[in-house]
């Protein structure tokens, strides 16, 4: 069973807060993710999408490209346009030889909108979902053919959140999925029983811890996903409050293979990112270890 670890770039900059971000280089984002021990970094606003310009300065480090997140329309848009906003990126990360797209749904989606409190997330009917999971499928098919797969990441205060919701995509929808434990026990979901579910289909997983006296502190009612987040209720596997070997064993078990990756957007001051990247990378090896993974350089 073989393993790569990777981090984000949000514990650095935070595209949706930039009062949450650290005033830090590319070149220095990356020189403290490969001292905190990963091999991998999605991509960020900071990058240069171009492997002439990106590709050397990435090999000083030893980091490799691991991902990265399309902000997708499909659930309201046309299809033929999403092929042109995704080609430019799909062909960066063909050249940076990435595993996939990370596929975000942000049509209707509030979770950039401070204002919007996280009960006033979109809603879809089985109907609605099912013509989605057609037009979710046939981009992502689509995409495959191309040489670079998209991997559906469920996110806080998008239209797919919580479990249920998920079950259905998954009906109605072949699309591969990106399992990111965080987001789902946030949203309440049971993060063993998606994976005994839908191991089938996952492709990619975001290693995303939470705080779950923030999160059951909140009032979703008045409180938005920006405002969880500035409160802490992220952080790094280590940090908080899930059982990560409990659920590194059951991905094992399930004969999940490829990128863990650390994604955890929280204030860079009250949290340094190096701090947090090693704290993660070393929780990360002790429960690979634990689980009976091989992790790649």
């Amino acid at each position: 069973m073989k393993a790569r670890l990777g981090i984000a770039p949000i514990a650095w900059w935070n595209d949706d807060l930039a009062e949450l971000s650290d005033d830090v280089s590319l070149e220095e984002c990356l020189r403290q993710a490969s001292e905190a021990g990963f091999t991998g970094m999605e991509t960020g606003r900071r990058f240069p999408m171009d492997m002439t310009e990106l590709g050397p300065i990435l090999a000083r480090y030893g980091i490799s490209v691991s991902g990265g997140w399309f902000s997708g329309l499909l659930l309201d848009g046309d299809i033929e346009v999403e092929k042109d906003r995704i080609a430019q990126q799909m062909e960066f990360f063909i050249a940076a030889q990435a595993p996939c797209i990370v596929y975000g749904e942000t049509a209707r989606s509030i979770q950039g909108v401070r204002t919007a409190p996280l009960a006033t997330k979109p809603k879809l009917s089985e109907a609605e979902m099912a013509s989605y999971g057609r037009n979710v499928s046939d981009f992502a098919d689509w995409c495959a053919k191309q040489g670079m797969p998209i991997s559906y990441h469920h996110h806080m205060a998008a239209a797919v959140e919580t479990e249920s919701e998920l079950d259905l995509l998954m009906k109605h929808s072949s699309v591969p999925l990106l399992f990111d434990a965080g987001h789902m026990a946030f949203a309440g979901g049971d993060v063993l029983r998606v994976v005994e579910n839908h191991h089938s289909r996952i492709t990619h997983v975001h290693t995303k811890d939470i705080r779950r006296d923030v999160v059951d502190g909140l009032d979703r009612t008045t409180e938005s996903f920006l405002d969880a987040v500035i409160k802490g209720a992220f952080t790094v596997p280590g940090d908080g409050s899930l059982d990560f070997e409990e659920i590194v064993k059951a991905l094992a078990a399930k004969g999940y293979e490829g990128w863990f990756v650390v994604e955890a957007e929280q204030d860079p001051v009250e949290n340094p990112p190096l701090e947090m990247a090693r704290k993660g990378h070393k929780e990360l090896l002790r429960v690979m270890d634990a689980a009976g993974y091989e992790v790649m350089r």
